[in-house]
């Protein structure tokens, strides 16, 4: 007898895995869809990501959260100015033990996938399988999206991305560092391997035709441009990992649900960057797709007995929700990323103006400091 599932759950990364997990906590049978890993990848996954509170909350739930070594606590930031505006933020002052986590995605996603492996309401396939919902988790390039007919607006940004990992010589202090340059780029340092480690995660936001030219670069003089961007702040630098490039954009699906045409009474709905796509300078990304999937998992728990998980007026709310949560870090992220990327004189001069008066406006800076923890 072929099995009967509740859900289909295509794209099995970090977003992915965590829906299934909350899901079959709810005793939903979930075909979770996970394309075959290659042989021998190309090259080493350099990803790092900002989690908050919220987002370790969830994880811990899900006894997921990896181990200390792989989950940094950041107990400050620095973000610099183009010209002499600062920002500081101090875990202590917000009285929390850490800002965020910088957690090493390779570690995550194994936690994930071994938390899997032992729920048996979660079953891993290699093909879609018919199913009342189909949750698209497959990111910003997701093809089921397009499949269902989702309209996805696009807003490209005049930068690529590079990231990669570095060896520092000077520890770094579980600070996390941001740079605003005069040309419109932004650099982060993301602290890895622990609270005495050296090692960095490296976010480099430059224009396309310079990310070209950094990337043809040999190891060494890439990183002297790094130590030259990042103002010396932590010695000299050696490159640890290959460096990964992509555009950047910012996005969002104008539907985030709707019937499945060629399966009456069937129903898909959007969850992460399959959704939603934001410039990654304040670090949020996914924070947010993690909240997409604790809102879906917390309708479709909270629903009716009489209702199906593919019920409209379910999905509906989902969106609403979410889309009402999204906007204000969406504009005020779009609105930072359009602000630096000014080179003109009195643009400088405004957006370091503003920075220092952040810096000293009380209530404001706290607001947006819980709302980044994920503890508002």
């Amino acid at each position: 007898m072929a099995q009967s599932f509740d859900i289909c759950i295509r794209g099995a990364g970090v977003v992915g895995r965590t829906l299934a997990l909350l899901l079959a906590r709810e005793r939903l049978k979930v075909a979770l869809v996970a394309s075959p890993a290659p042989a021998s990848p190309a090259y080493s996954d350099v990803r790092a990501y900002a989690l908050n509170a919220a987002s370790r909350g969830l994880l811990e739930s899900l006894r997921s959260w990896p181990d200390a070594q792989h989950a940094t606590p950041v107990t400050h930031m620095r973000v610099a100015g183009d010209q002499d505006g600062e920002v500081h933020f101090d875990a202590t002052a917000q009285g929390v033990p850490a800002l965020a986590w910088i957690v090493d995605v390779p570690a995550l996603e194994a936690r994930l996938q071994e938390a899997v492996r032992f729920q048996p309401q979660v079953e891993v396939v290699q093909t879609p399988v018919q199913a009342p919902l189909t949750v698209v988790c497959e990111g910003r390039a997701s093809r089921t999206r397009e499949e269902f007919g989702a309209e996805f607006d696009v807003s490209p940004y005049p930068h690529h991305a590079i990231a990669t990992r570095l060896a520092c010589e000077k520890p770094h202090g579980q600070v996390a560092r941001q740079w605003f340059a005069p040309d419109g780029s932004i650099l982060a340092f993301l602290p890895l391997d622990g609270e005495g480690g050296r090692t960095v995660a490296v976010v480099w936001s430059v224009a396309p035709e310079q990310a070209a030219q950094l990337r043809e670069l040999d190891p060494e003089t890439f990183a002297q441009r790094l130590r030259a961007a990042s103002l010396d702040a932590l010695g000299a630098l050696h490159t640890a990992s290959d460096r990964a490039i992509w555009p950047l954009q910012q996005a969002q699906a104008r539907q985030w649900c709707g019937a499945i045409a060629s399966a009456p009474g069937a129903s898909w709905v959007l969850a992460g960057d399959a959704a939603h796509n934001v410039h990654p300078l304040t670090g949020q990304g996914l924070n947010l797709g993690l909240g997409d999937v604790q809102a879906l998992a917390r309708v479709l728990a909270g629903r009716d007995a009489w209702r199906s998980v593919s019920d409209p007026r379910l999905l509906r709310r989902y969106e609403r929700e979410r889309k009402t949560a999204l906007l204000p870090m969406g504009l005020a992220t779009d609105g930072l990323q359009r602000l630096f990327s000014r080179p003109e004189g009195p643009w400088q001069q405004l957006r370091n103006w503003g920075m220092r008066g952040f810096e000293h406006s009380g209530p404001l800076k706290e607001w947006m400091a819980r709302q980044a923890m994920g503890t508002h």
